[in-house]
């Protein structure tokens, strides 16, 4: 019997769900004349032919596959990139005991002959590296007593369904990954340095053939720290890329076309480290139908994996870390003069017109201060809706979470423009993209990167210097994730400025609005140092100055925001009145996230004035609203609200599951 494989991999971890999923979907199969197909595939680098060789073995072990395994990388039978068919059949054959001058000239007669030879064989087949299924179908057994395991770089599409099982490896997750380098390294400064340990693991990003570099290395420099080799290989990557796979991506990348291998040398220089369809259409400038047709190539070259669109909402990809290393040579030595400048700002235009419009889906008109960008010829918007277009109010609360989940899912992408902007001296796009993060922020307080954006803005608004109401805004939104810090000092100063700024003003009536916004934040920080008497004056004055503009919603939030400081004075019954009021209003005018918050404060009088009922009905409207706009902030003060009236009222069982959301939650968050 002949076993055409390699010896089994010293090293080796995971993938049992694909051999479970292999090994049952051969023991289900009822095929007469046409085999399974097993068809594994994920870029290079992934472990693709050692899974392949093992599920051989393993499949050898627990059927019986009396003619053995023949084995056949088709690269090895490429010329130029194109393979012959006939001269694998012509290697197939004679694996199966055909004289060398018995195999048939003719391509026709060699493919009759193959399958009188396989009709009634009992063999695992496996074709290593194929590119397309058109390749594969003529090497196919003719019986259903055979199994074939096809390894590619992409999914091959053309196999007949039914007949192929999609085995699409992903990298390996970090437990399974860091396991796999304890394997190969089997060195003490991996568990003595754990921290340093991880972040090899990291650098990797799931791919095996890094990993067994990394491990390699580790084993090769016993008396390097655990640090310098980190240093050291991070470096090397940079430079040369990883061995083993470089020169596999090297090949991959010259055969793409024009606009793919544009597409390819461009992604490393996406901010962030995801992108989507729509991003990469913006950055690419080659217009939506070839940039999907370019991703396409790249997803069947194995420089892709364009699985990943359907994990997320907005459909984001990314390149590993090592496969972004590689397309980022390929661009320092390929690219043209200004081609990777021209593709950043574009995108960055595209990028700031998108959040903005997810600005005003998910939090409504309000005041910002850059107008919306127009759109980038050759880009189309994300396929967001304007909920103001909806009669339906279920209708407009759906469009209206879908902006700020769009907001949420590219945070970090919005970030990283933010930086790339700031860097390339962009300051009205960096000023522009400040405002749909504050949205965000809302939400979601307590990130460190929003603090840092916001200082961001600010820096760009001084060194901008021309614009006023730059300056007011953003030193007032950089104050409130300081003092939410509990960094006051810095945050009156902030203000403190933002109020000098303000007598450079002029009279327009977003400046008016500004002006008193800037009034509203120095009540906001007061409350923060606990001095509510102070800080309802200033509301009052700031709502004073929305009505003599007039501004009805800056009149409605300063309302909100004087009730508050009454409850926290212990004036309930006003608390009570102006709550009430600027709950209604918030509802009237679809404002989401003021609607919840609303609802949360007044919910909290009425519990204090004992109309618990009532404050159960609001609590809980504030919970499915937090829910709806996925803020872990708001959902958690809830259920810590409802805890407390539960306690209070003896359902000490209700009151533990609340408690336990709010610290689910929190831990979710990184706040516990």
């Amino acid at each position: 019997m002949r076993l055409e494989l390699p010896p089994e991999p010293v090293y080796f971890v995971n993938r049992d769900d694909e051999r479970e999923r292999a090994v049952r979907a051969v023991a289900e199969w009822r095929g007469r004349s046409r085999p399974l197909v097993l068809s594994l595939s994920g870029p290079d680098g992934l472990g693709k032919t050692e899974l392949a060789a093992m599920l051989a073995r393993t499949l050898m072990e627990s059927h019986s596959f009396s003619d053995g395994v023949l084995s056949v990388d088709l690269d090895d039978f490429r010329v130029d990139g194109v393979l012959d068919p006939g001269d694998v059949l012509s290697q197939l054959l004679i694996s199966l005991d055909v004289a060398p001058d018995q195999v048939q000239a003719p391509y026709a007669a060699r493919c009759r002959q193959y399958w009188n030879r396989t009709s009634e064989a009992k063999l695992v087949l496996l074709l290593d590296n194929a590119r397309y299924a058109s390749e594969v179908v003529p090497l196919l057994p003719a019986s259903g007593a055979s199994v074939v395991i096809v390894t590619s770089h992409g999914p091959l599409h053309d196999l007949e369904g039914g007949a192929a099982v999609d085995l699409a490896l992903p990298p390996l997750e970090e437990q399974a990954a860091a396991e796999l380098l304890e394997l190969i390294a089997r060195d003490h400064r991996l568990s003595a340095d754990p921290a340093t340990a991880r972040a090899v693991v990291r650098l990797c990003d799931g791919l095996p053939a890094a990993l067994h570099v990394a491990g390699r290395w580790v084993r090769a420099h016993r008396l390097r720290p655990l640090s310098r080799i980190l240093a050291d290989l991070r470096a090397e990557w940079d430079e040369k890329g990883v061995s083993g796979v470089e020169h596999i991506w090297d090949t991959a990348y010259a055969d793409l076309s024009r606009p793919a291998a544009l597409l390819y040398r461009l992604l490393p220089h996406h901010p962030g480290e995801t992108f989507t369809l729509h991003s990469a259409t913006a950055l690419s400038g080659l217009g939506p139908e070839v940039c999907e047709d370019a991703l396409e190539e790249l997803d069947r070259a194995g420089l892709l994996d364009l699985r990943l669109l359907s994990l997320t909402e907005s459909g984001q990809l990314r390149l590993p870390g090592p496969q972004r290393g590689h397309a980022l040579r390929r661009s320092r030595r390929d690219a043209a003069e200004g081609e990777v400048a021209e593709a950043q700002v574009r995108l960055l235009r595209w990028f700031v017109r998108q959040a903005q419009l997810a600005d005003r889906f998910a939090a409504g008109r309000r005041l910002t201060v850059v107008d919306l960008f127009d759109p980038v010829p050759g880009a189309p918007d994300v396929p967001l809706e304007d909920p103001e277009a909806a009669a339906d109010a279920d209708v407009r609360a759906e469009r209206a979470e879908r902006a700020a989940r769009w907001l949420a899912e590219e945070r970090h992408v919005l970030f990283g423009c933010s930086r790339l902007a700031h860097g390339r001296g962009m300051d009205t796009e960096v000023v522009a993209l400040s405002e749909p993060v504050w949205t965000h922020a809302l939400d979601h307080p307590h990130q460190s990167e929003v603090t840092e954006l916001f200082r961001r803005t600010v820096d760009s608004a001084v060194r901008h210097g021309g614009n006023a109401g730059w300056l007011v805004r953003t030193r007032c939104q950089l104050a409130r994730p300081l003092w939410e810090a509990g960094e006051l000092s810095e945050a009156e100063a902030q203000l403190t400025a933002a109020m000098s700024a303000c007598r450079l003003l002029e009279d327009s009536e977003r400046d008016r609005k500004l002006a008193a916004s800037a009034v509203e934040h120095h009540g906001m920080l007061k409350g923060a140092h606990g001095e509510w008497s102070a800080a309802l004056a200033d509301f009052t004055a700031s709502r004073d100055l929305h009505r003599a503009i007039p501004n009805p919603y800056g009149v409605l939030l300063q309302t909100y925001r004087m009730g508050e400081a009454h409850a926290k004075t212990g004036d309930l019954e006003a608390a009570h009145v102006l709550l009430r009021e600027a709950h209604a209003g918030f509802v009237a005018k679809n404002r989401e996230r003021l609607t919840g918050r609303s609802a949360f404060a007044l919910a909290g009088v009425l519990h204090r004035l004992g109309r618990t009922a009532e404050a159960r009905e609001l609590y809980e409207q504030s919970l499915a609203r937090a829910g709806r706009r996925r803020s872990g902030f708001d959902g958690a003060r809830v259920h810590d609200a409802l805890a407390e009236l539960d306690t209070a009222e003896g359902n000490l069982a209700d009151a533990e599951e609340h408690r336990m959301a709010a610290q689910a939650l929190r831990r979710r968050n990184g706040l516990a």
